[in-house]
């Protein structure tokens, strides 16, 4: 097992947006089976205009105002607070997401790569609303299934992906599926994670990775918030180039 903790870096992207971005950055492209992770934060009169995408699969998961996606498949939809967008560029598609236009839209996307045998599939498009997520509540926990564990978010790559609120005092365990790889982003607060007899301390200006392991768990003393990422890798070349991924 490797644990890794990674400083977030701030990025120009799309028309007038700045992101914290864990990847791609120059000496850490991925980390299989994921190929991007931004958190944006956009204001009116910004956003991401058309743009082609291949090979990938990508989740845009709101927190705060809303994204308004827009394809050549025929597809639009305006995504709130609390739910997600998914699109399978497979193929290839042509899409847009704007944000709403008034106040700030917050949120993160998530790029899972598609593996090999995948690459030429059709591409397709799903949208999740808020309520539509199972959410469960633990001793003070709040964990919101976004993929797996009965979401009806669906991806070609065995993926849980979480967004998880903590009161003051908690802990959360979480045993994942033998090789797996894990992402822990804080979105705001601090927290302790537990894996493998190491303890690492993690807050907003950074992020853990872990290459391998069956549980991991996560103790905070204030209230915090956030994002986990597991999934299990292709063990695939990865060729990574601005919007595809071939």
């Amino acid at each position: 097992m490797t644990i890794q903790i990674r400083d977030i870096a701030v990025v120009p992207e799309g028309d007038g947006v700045d992101v914290k971005r864990l990847f791609p950055l120059r000496g850490f492209m991925n980390f299989d089976p994921f190929v991007l992770f931004d958190h944006f934060d956009i204001g009116a009169g910004c956003g991401f205009p058309d743009h082609p995408h291949r090979g990938f699969e990508a989740i845009t998961y709101m927190f705060d105002g809303g994204m308004n996606h827009k394809d050549n498949l025929g597809n639009e939809s305006f995504v709130t607070a609390g739910g997600a967008q998914r699109f399978t560029a497979g193929s290839g598609m042509v899409h847009s997401e704007m944000p709403a236009k008034d106040g700030k839209s917050i949120g993160i996307q998530l790029w899972i790569n598609l593996p090999k045998s995948l690459k030429k599939i059709d591409p397709s498009y799903q949208q999740v609303n808020t309520d539509e997520f199972p959410v469960s509540k633990i001793n003070g926990v709040t964990i919101k299934n976004i993929v797996g564990n009965g979401s009806p978010l669906k991806l070609k790559t065995n993926v849980i992906y979480q967004h998880v609120l903590f009161n003051e005092n908690t802990e959360y365990s979480l045993s994942l599926e033998e090789g797996m790889h894990t992402i822990i982003y804080v979105k705001q607060g601090e927290i302790d994670v537990h894996a493998n007899n190491n303890i690492n301390k993690l807050d907003p200006s950074k992020a853990l990775f872990i290459d391998s392991t069956d549980s991991i768990n996560i103790k905070t003393v204030s209230g915090c918030e956030i994002m986990i990422c597991s999934g299990l890798p292709h063990n695939e070349p990865i060729h990574q180039h601005g919007p595809f991924v071939d």
